[in-house]
This record gives C-alpha cells, structure tokens and sequence, in this order.
C-alpha cells in the first residue's frame, strides 16, 4: 500500500479529480469569453485596452459565480466510471452556466428595468457593474445550494432545481422592489435605479449586501425541504414560504445590528445623499455576516 493509499486517494480518484478540474477550468474560461459575446464586444479589448473597470467587475463577477456553482456539482461522491463523472460534471457545470446567465437576464429584465444595464457597463459605469456581479454570485450561491439539495442526473432533477431557481428569481425581485420602496420614501420618491445609473456606488454596495445576504439565506431553506424528484408542486411552494420567512427574519435582524454596530449614524444620508462607500461597505459586512450567522444556525 502506498502513503497515499493509506488516506483513500487511489489512482481512479485522482483520475476522477483530474477529470472535475479539467472541465472546470474549460467552464470557467467559455464564462469569460461569453461575457463579450453576450454583448457583441471583444472581452480582451475592453479589459485590456480600453481598461474597462466596470466590463472587469461584472467579469469578475459571472466567473466567480461560476466557480461557485462548480462547487455545488463536484461536492458529493464519485460517479461509478469515468465517463458518468465526466457527463455528470458537464451537465451540472453547463446546466449552471445557463441558469446564472438566465438569472442575470431576467434580473436585468424584470428586477432593474429602468435602464440598460448592458449598455451601462459598457460605458464603464462601475455602479451598475457591482450590482450585476453582486446579482451574479447570488444566484450562484443560490443554484449551489439546491445542487447540494437535488441527487442524481434525472429530468426530475433538473425539473427540480429549475423549480427552486425560478422561486429564487422571484424572491431577488420582491427584495428589490422592498428595497426601492425604502429608498422612495426617502428620498422624495426618487428612484434607486436611476440613482444606480448615475453611479452611486455606495448605494450599489448596501443592495448588492442584501442580495448576497437574500442568496446566503436561501440556503437556509435546503435544511427544511426533503428532496422528492417528482413532487413539483410541493418543491415550489417549500422554497418559496420558507425563502419568504427566511428574508423577513434576515432583514429584521440586519436592521437591529445595524442599528448597534452603526450607532449614531445616519445611513440615509451617509450612504443615499453623502454616498460614502466606506459606510456602505460596512452596512454590506453586517449584511452578509447575519445571513451567515442565520444560515449557519437553522442548519
């Protein structure tokens, strides 16, 4: 027996490992290159030449969420050939591609619809671009999480996770809007999206906290909902009540520790009117630190 034997790495693991870490790097670089062709632009040329920040945010953005995502498909036990485990690998890392960028479309499309973001981004507008990324890696966190929830390679799971992922879309929605309404009232109805478009930054950080804080504590729901493949309907309605409790809970006690780590500061004028990023950093931490906090406890 060898030494690494003696620890249960042996030849068809590392085989297996080899075969994971291959497609992942393959998945991770087409993510780059789809980011220009998704806008008809040359990636190179705007990460290099034009020196794009905004182009390399939201890059940055979609190959973290990607690498996310992978996580959530090589997580678990080896497949019984190599050619299963390369198939298996393949499908959940491209199934993953396909729903982050869904999930960015329709983010664009029905979450920030005042304004295109695209053609934002574009023009280097860094605002916009930490938002999107931020929207990206939510619904990685999202998809990994209900990856780890499904088992198997089936059409019911597949059914399942789509299932999970659209309820996840709904709820990124209904806290957008939540956090719109807040930011109107205000600020004389003002919108937060056209504040976004102007380039507020602080404003992008504390949204882009509850967005990735909203996906952390989606998780959360995984613990709660036994996986039955072919229960549609009771799939859907488990995810979406307990995502609903679990954003209600998180964003009362987000409010209750910012009101003690910020003590005496106003966050309205701080962030919305003075756009101090480095308070909106700080209202970003305690976002995702309570989420984690929850997540961690109703596991």
């Amino acid at each position: 027996m060898t030494f690494l034997e003696q620890y249960g790495i042996t030849q068809p693991l590392l085989i297996i490992l080899a075969i994971d870490l291959a497609i992942a790097i393959v998945l991770l670089a087409l993510m780059r290159y789809l980011q220009g062709w998704t806008v008809n632009v040359n990636s190179s040329k705007e990460l290099a030449e034009r020196d794009n920040f905004a182009f390399g945010i939201s890059t940055a953005g979609a190959v973290a969420a990607l690498g996310i995502v992978l996580t959530g498909a090589i997580t678990g036990e080896a497949a019984s050939s190599y050619v299963t485990e390369a198939i298996g690998m393949s499908a959940y890392g491209i199934f993953g591609l396909v729903l982050i960028k869904l999930g960015r479309f329709l983010h664009d499309k029905v979450a920030l619809n005042e304004f295109a973001k695209n053609d934002e981004i574009l023009k280097g507008n860094i605002s916009v671009a930490v938002v999107d990324a931020a929207a990206a890696i939510a619904t990685a966190i999202i998809i990994r999480a209900v990856l780890m929830w499904a088992e198997d390679i089936t059409i019911d799971t597949f059914i399942a996770i789509f299932s999970a992922f659209i309820v996840s879309q709904l709820i990124l929605v209904l806290l957008t809007r939540f956090r719109e309404n807040r930011y109107a009232k205000r600020n004389q109805n003002a919108s937060m999206q056209e504040a976004l478009k102007q380039g507020q930054t602080a404003l992008a950080l504390r949204h882009s906290g509850y967005m990735i804080a909203m996906a952390l504590s989606f998780n959360a729901a995984s613990h709660f909902i036994h996986y039955i493949p072919t229960a549609y309907v009771s799939n859907i309605i488990g995810w979406l009540v307990f995502s609903i409790i679990m954003l209600v809970l998180m964003t009362i006690v987000i409010a209750i520790v910012k009101k003690l780590v910020l003590a005496g500061i106003n966050l309205a004028q701080e962030v919305e009117l003075q756009h101090n990023i480095g308070i909106a950093a700080v209202e970003m931490a305690i976002s995702i630190a309570v989420a984690l906090i929850l997540t961690a406890l109703m596991a």
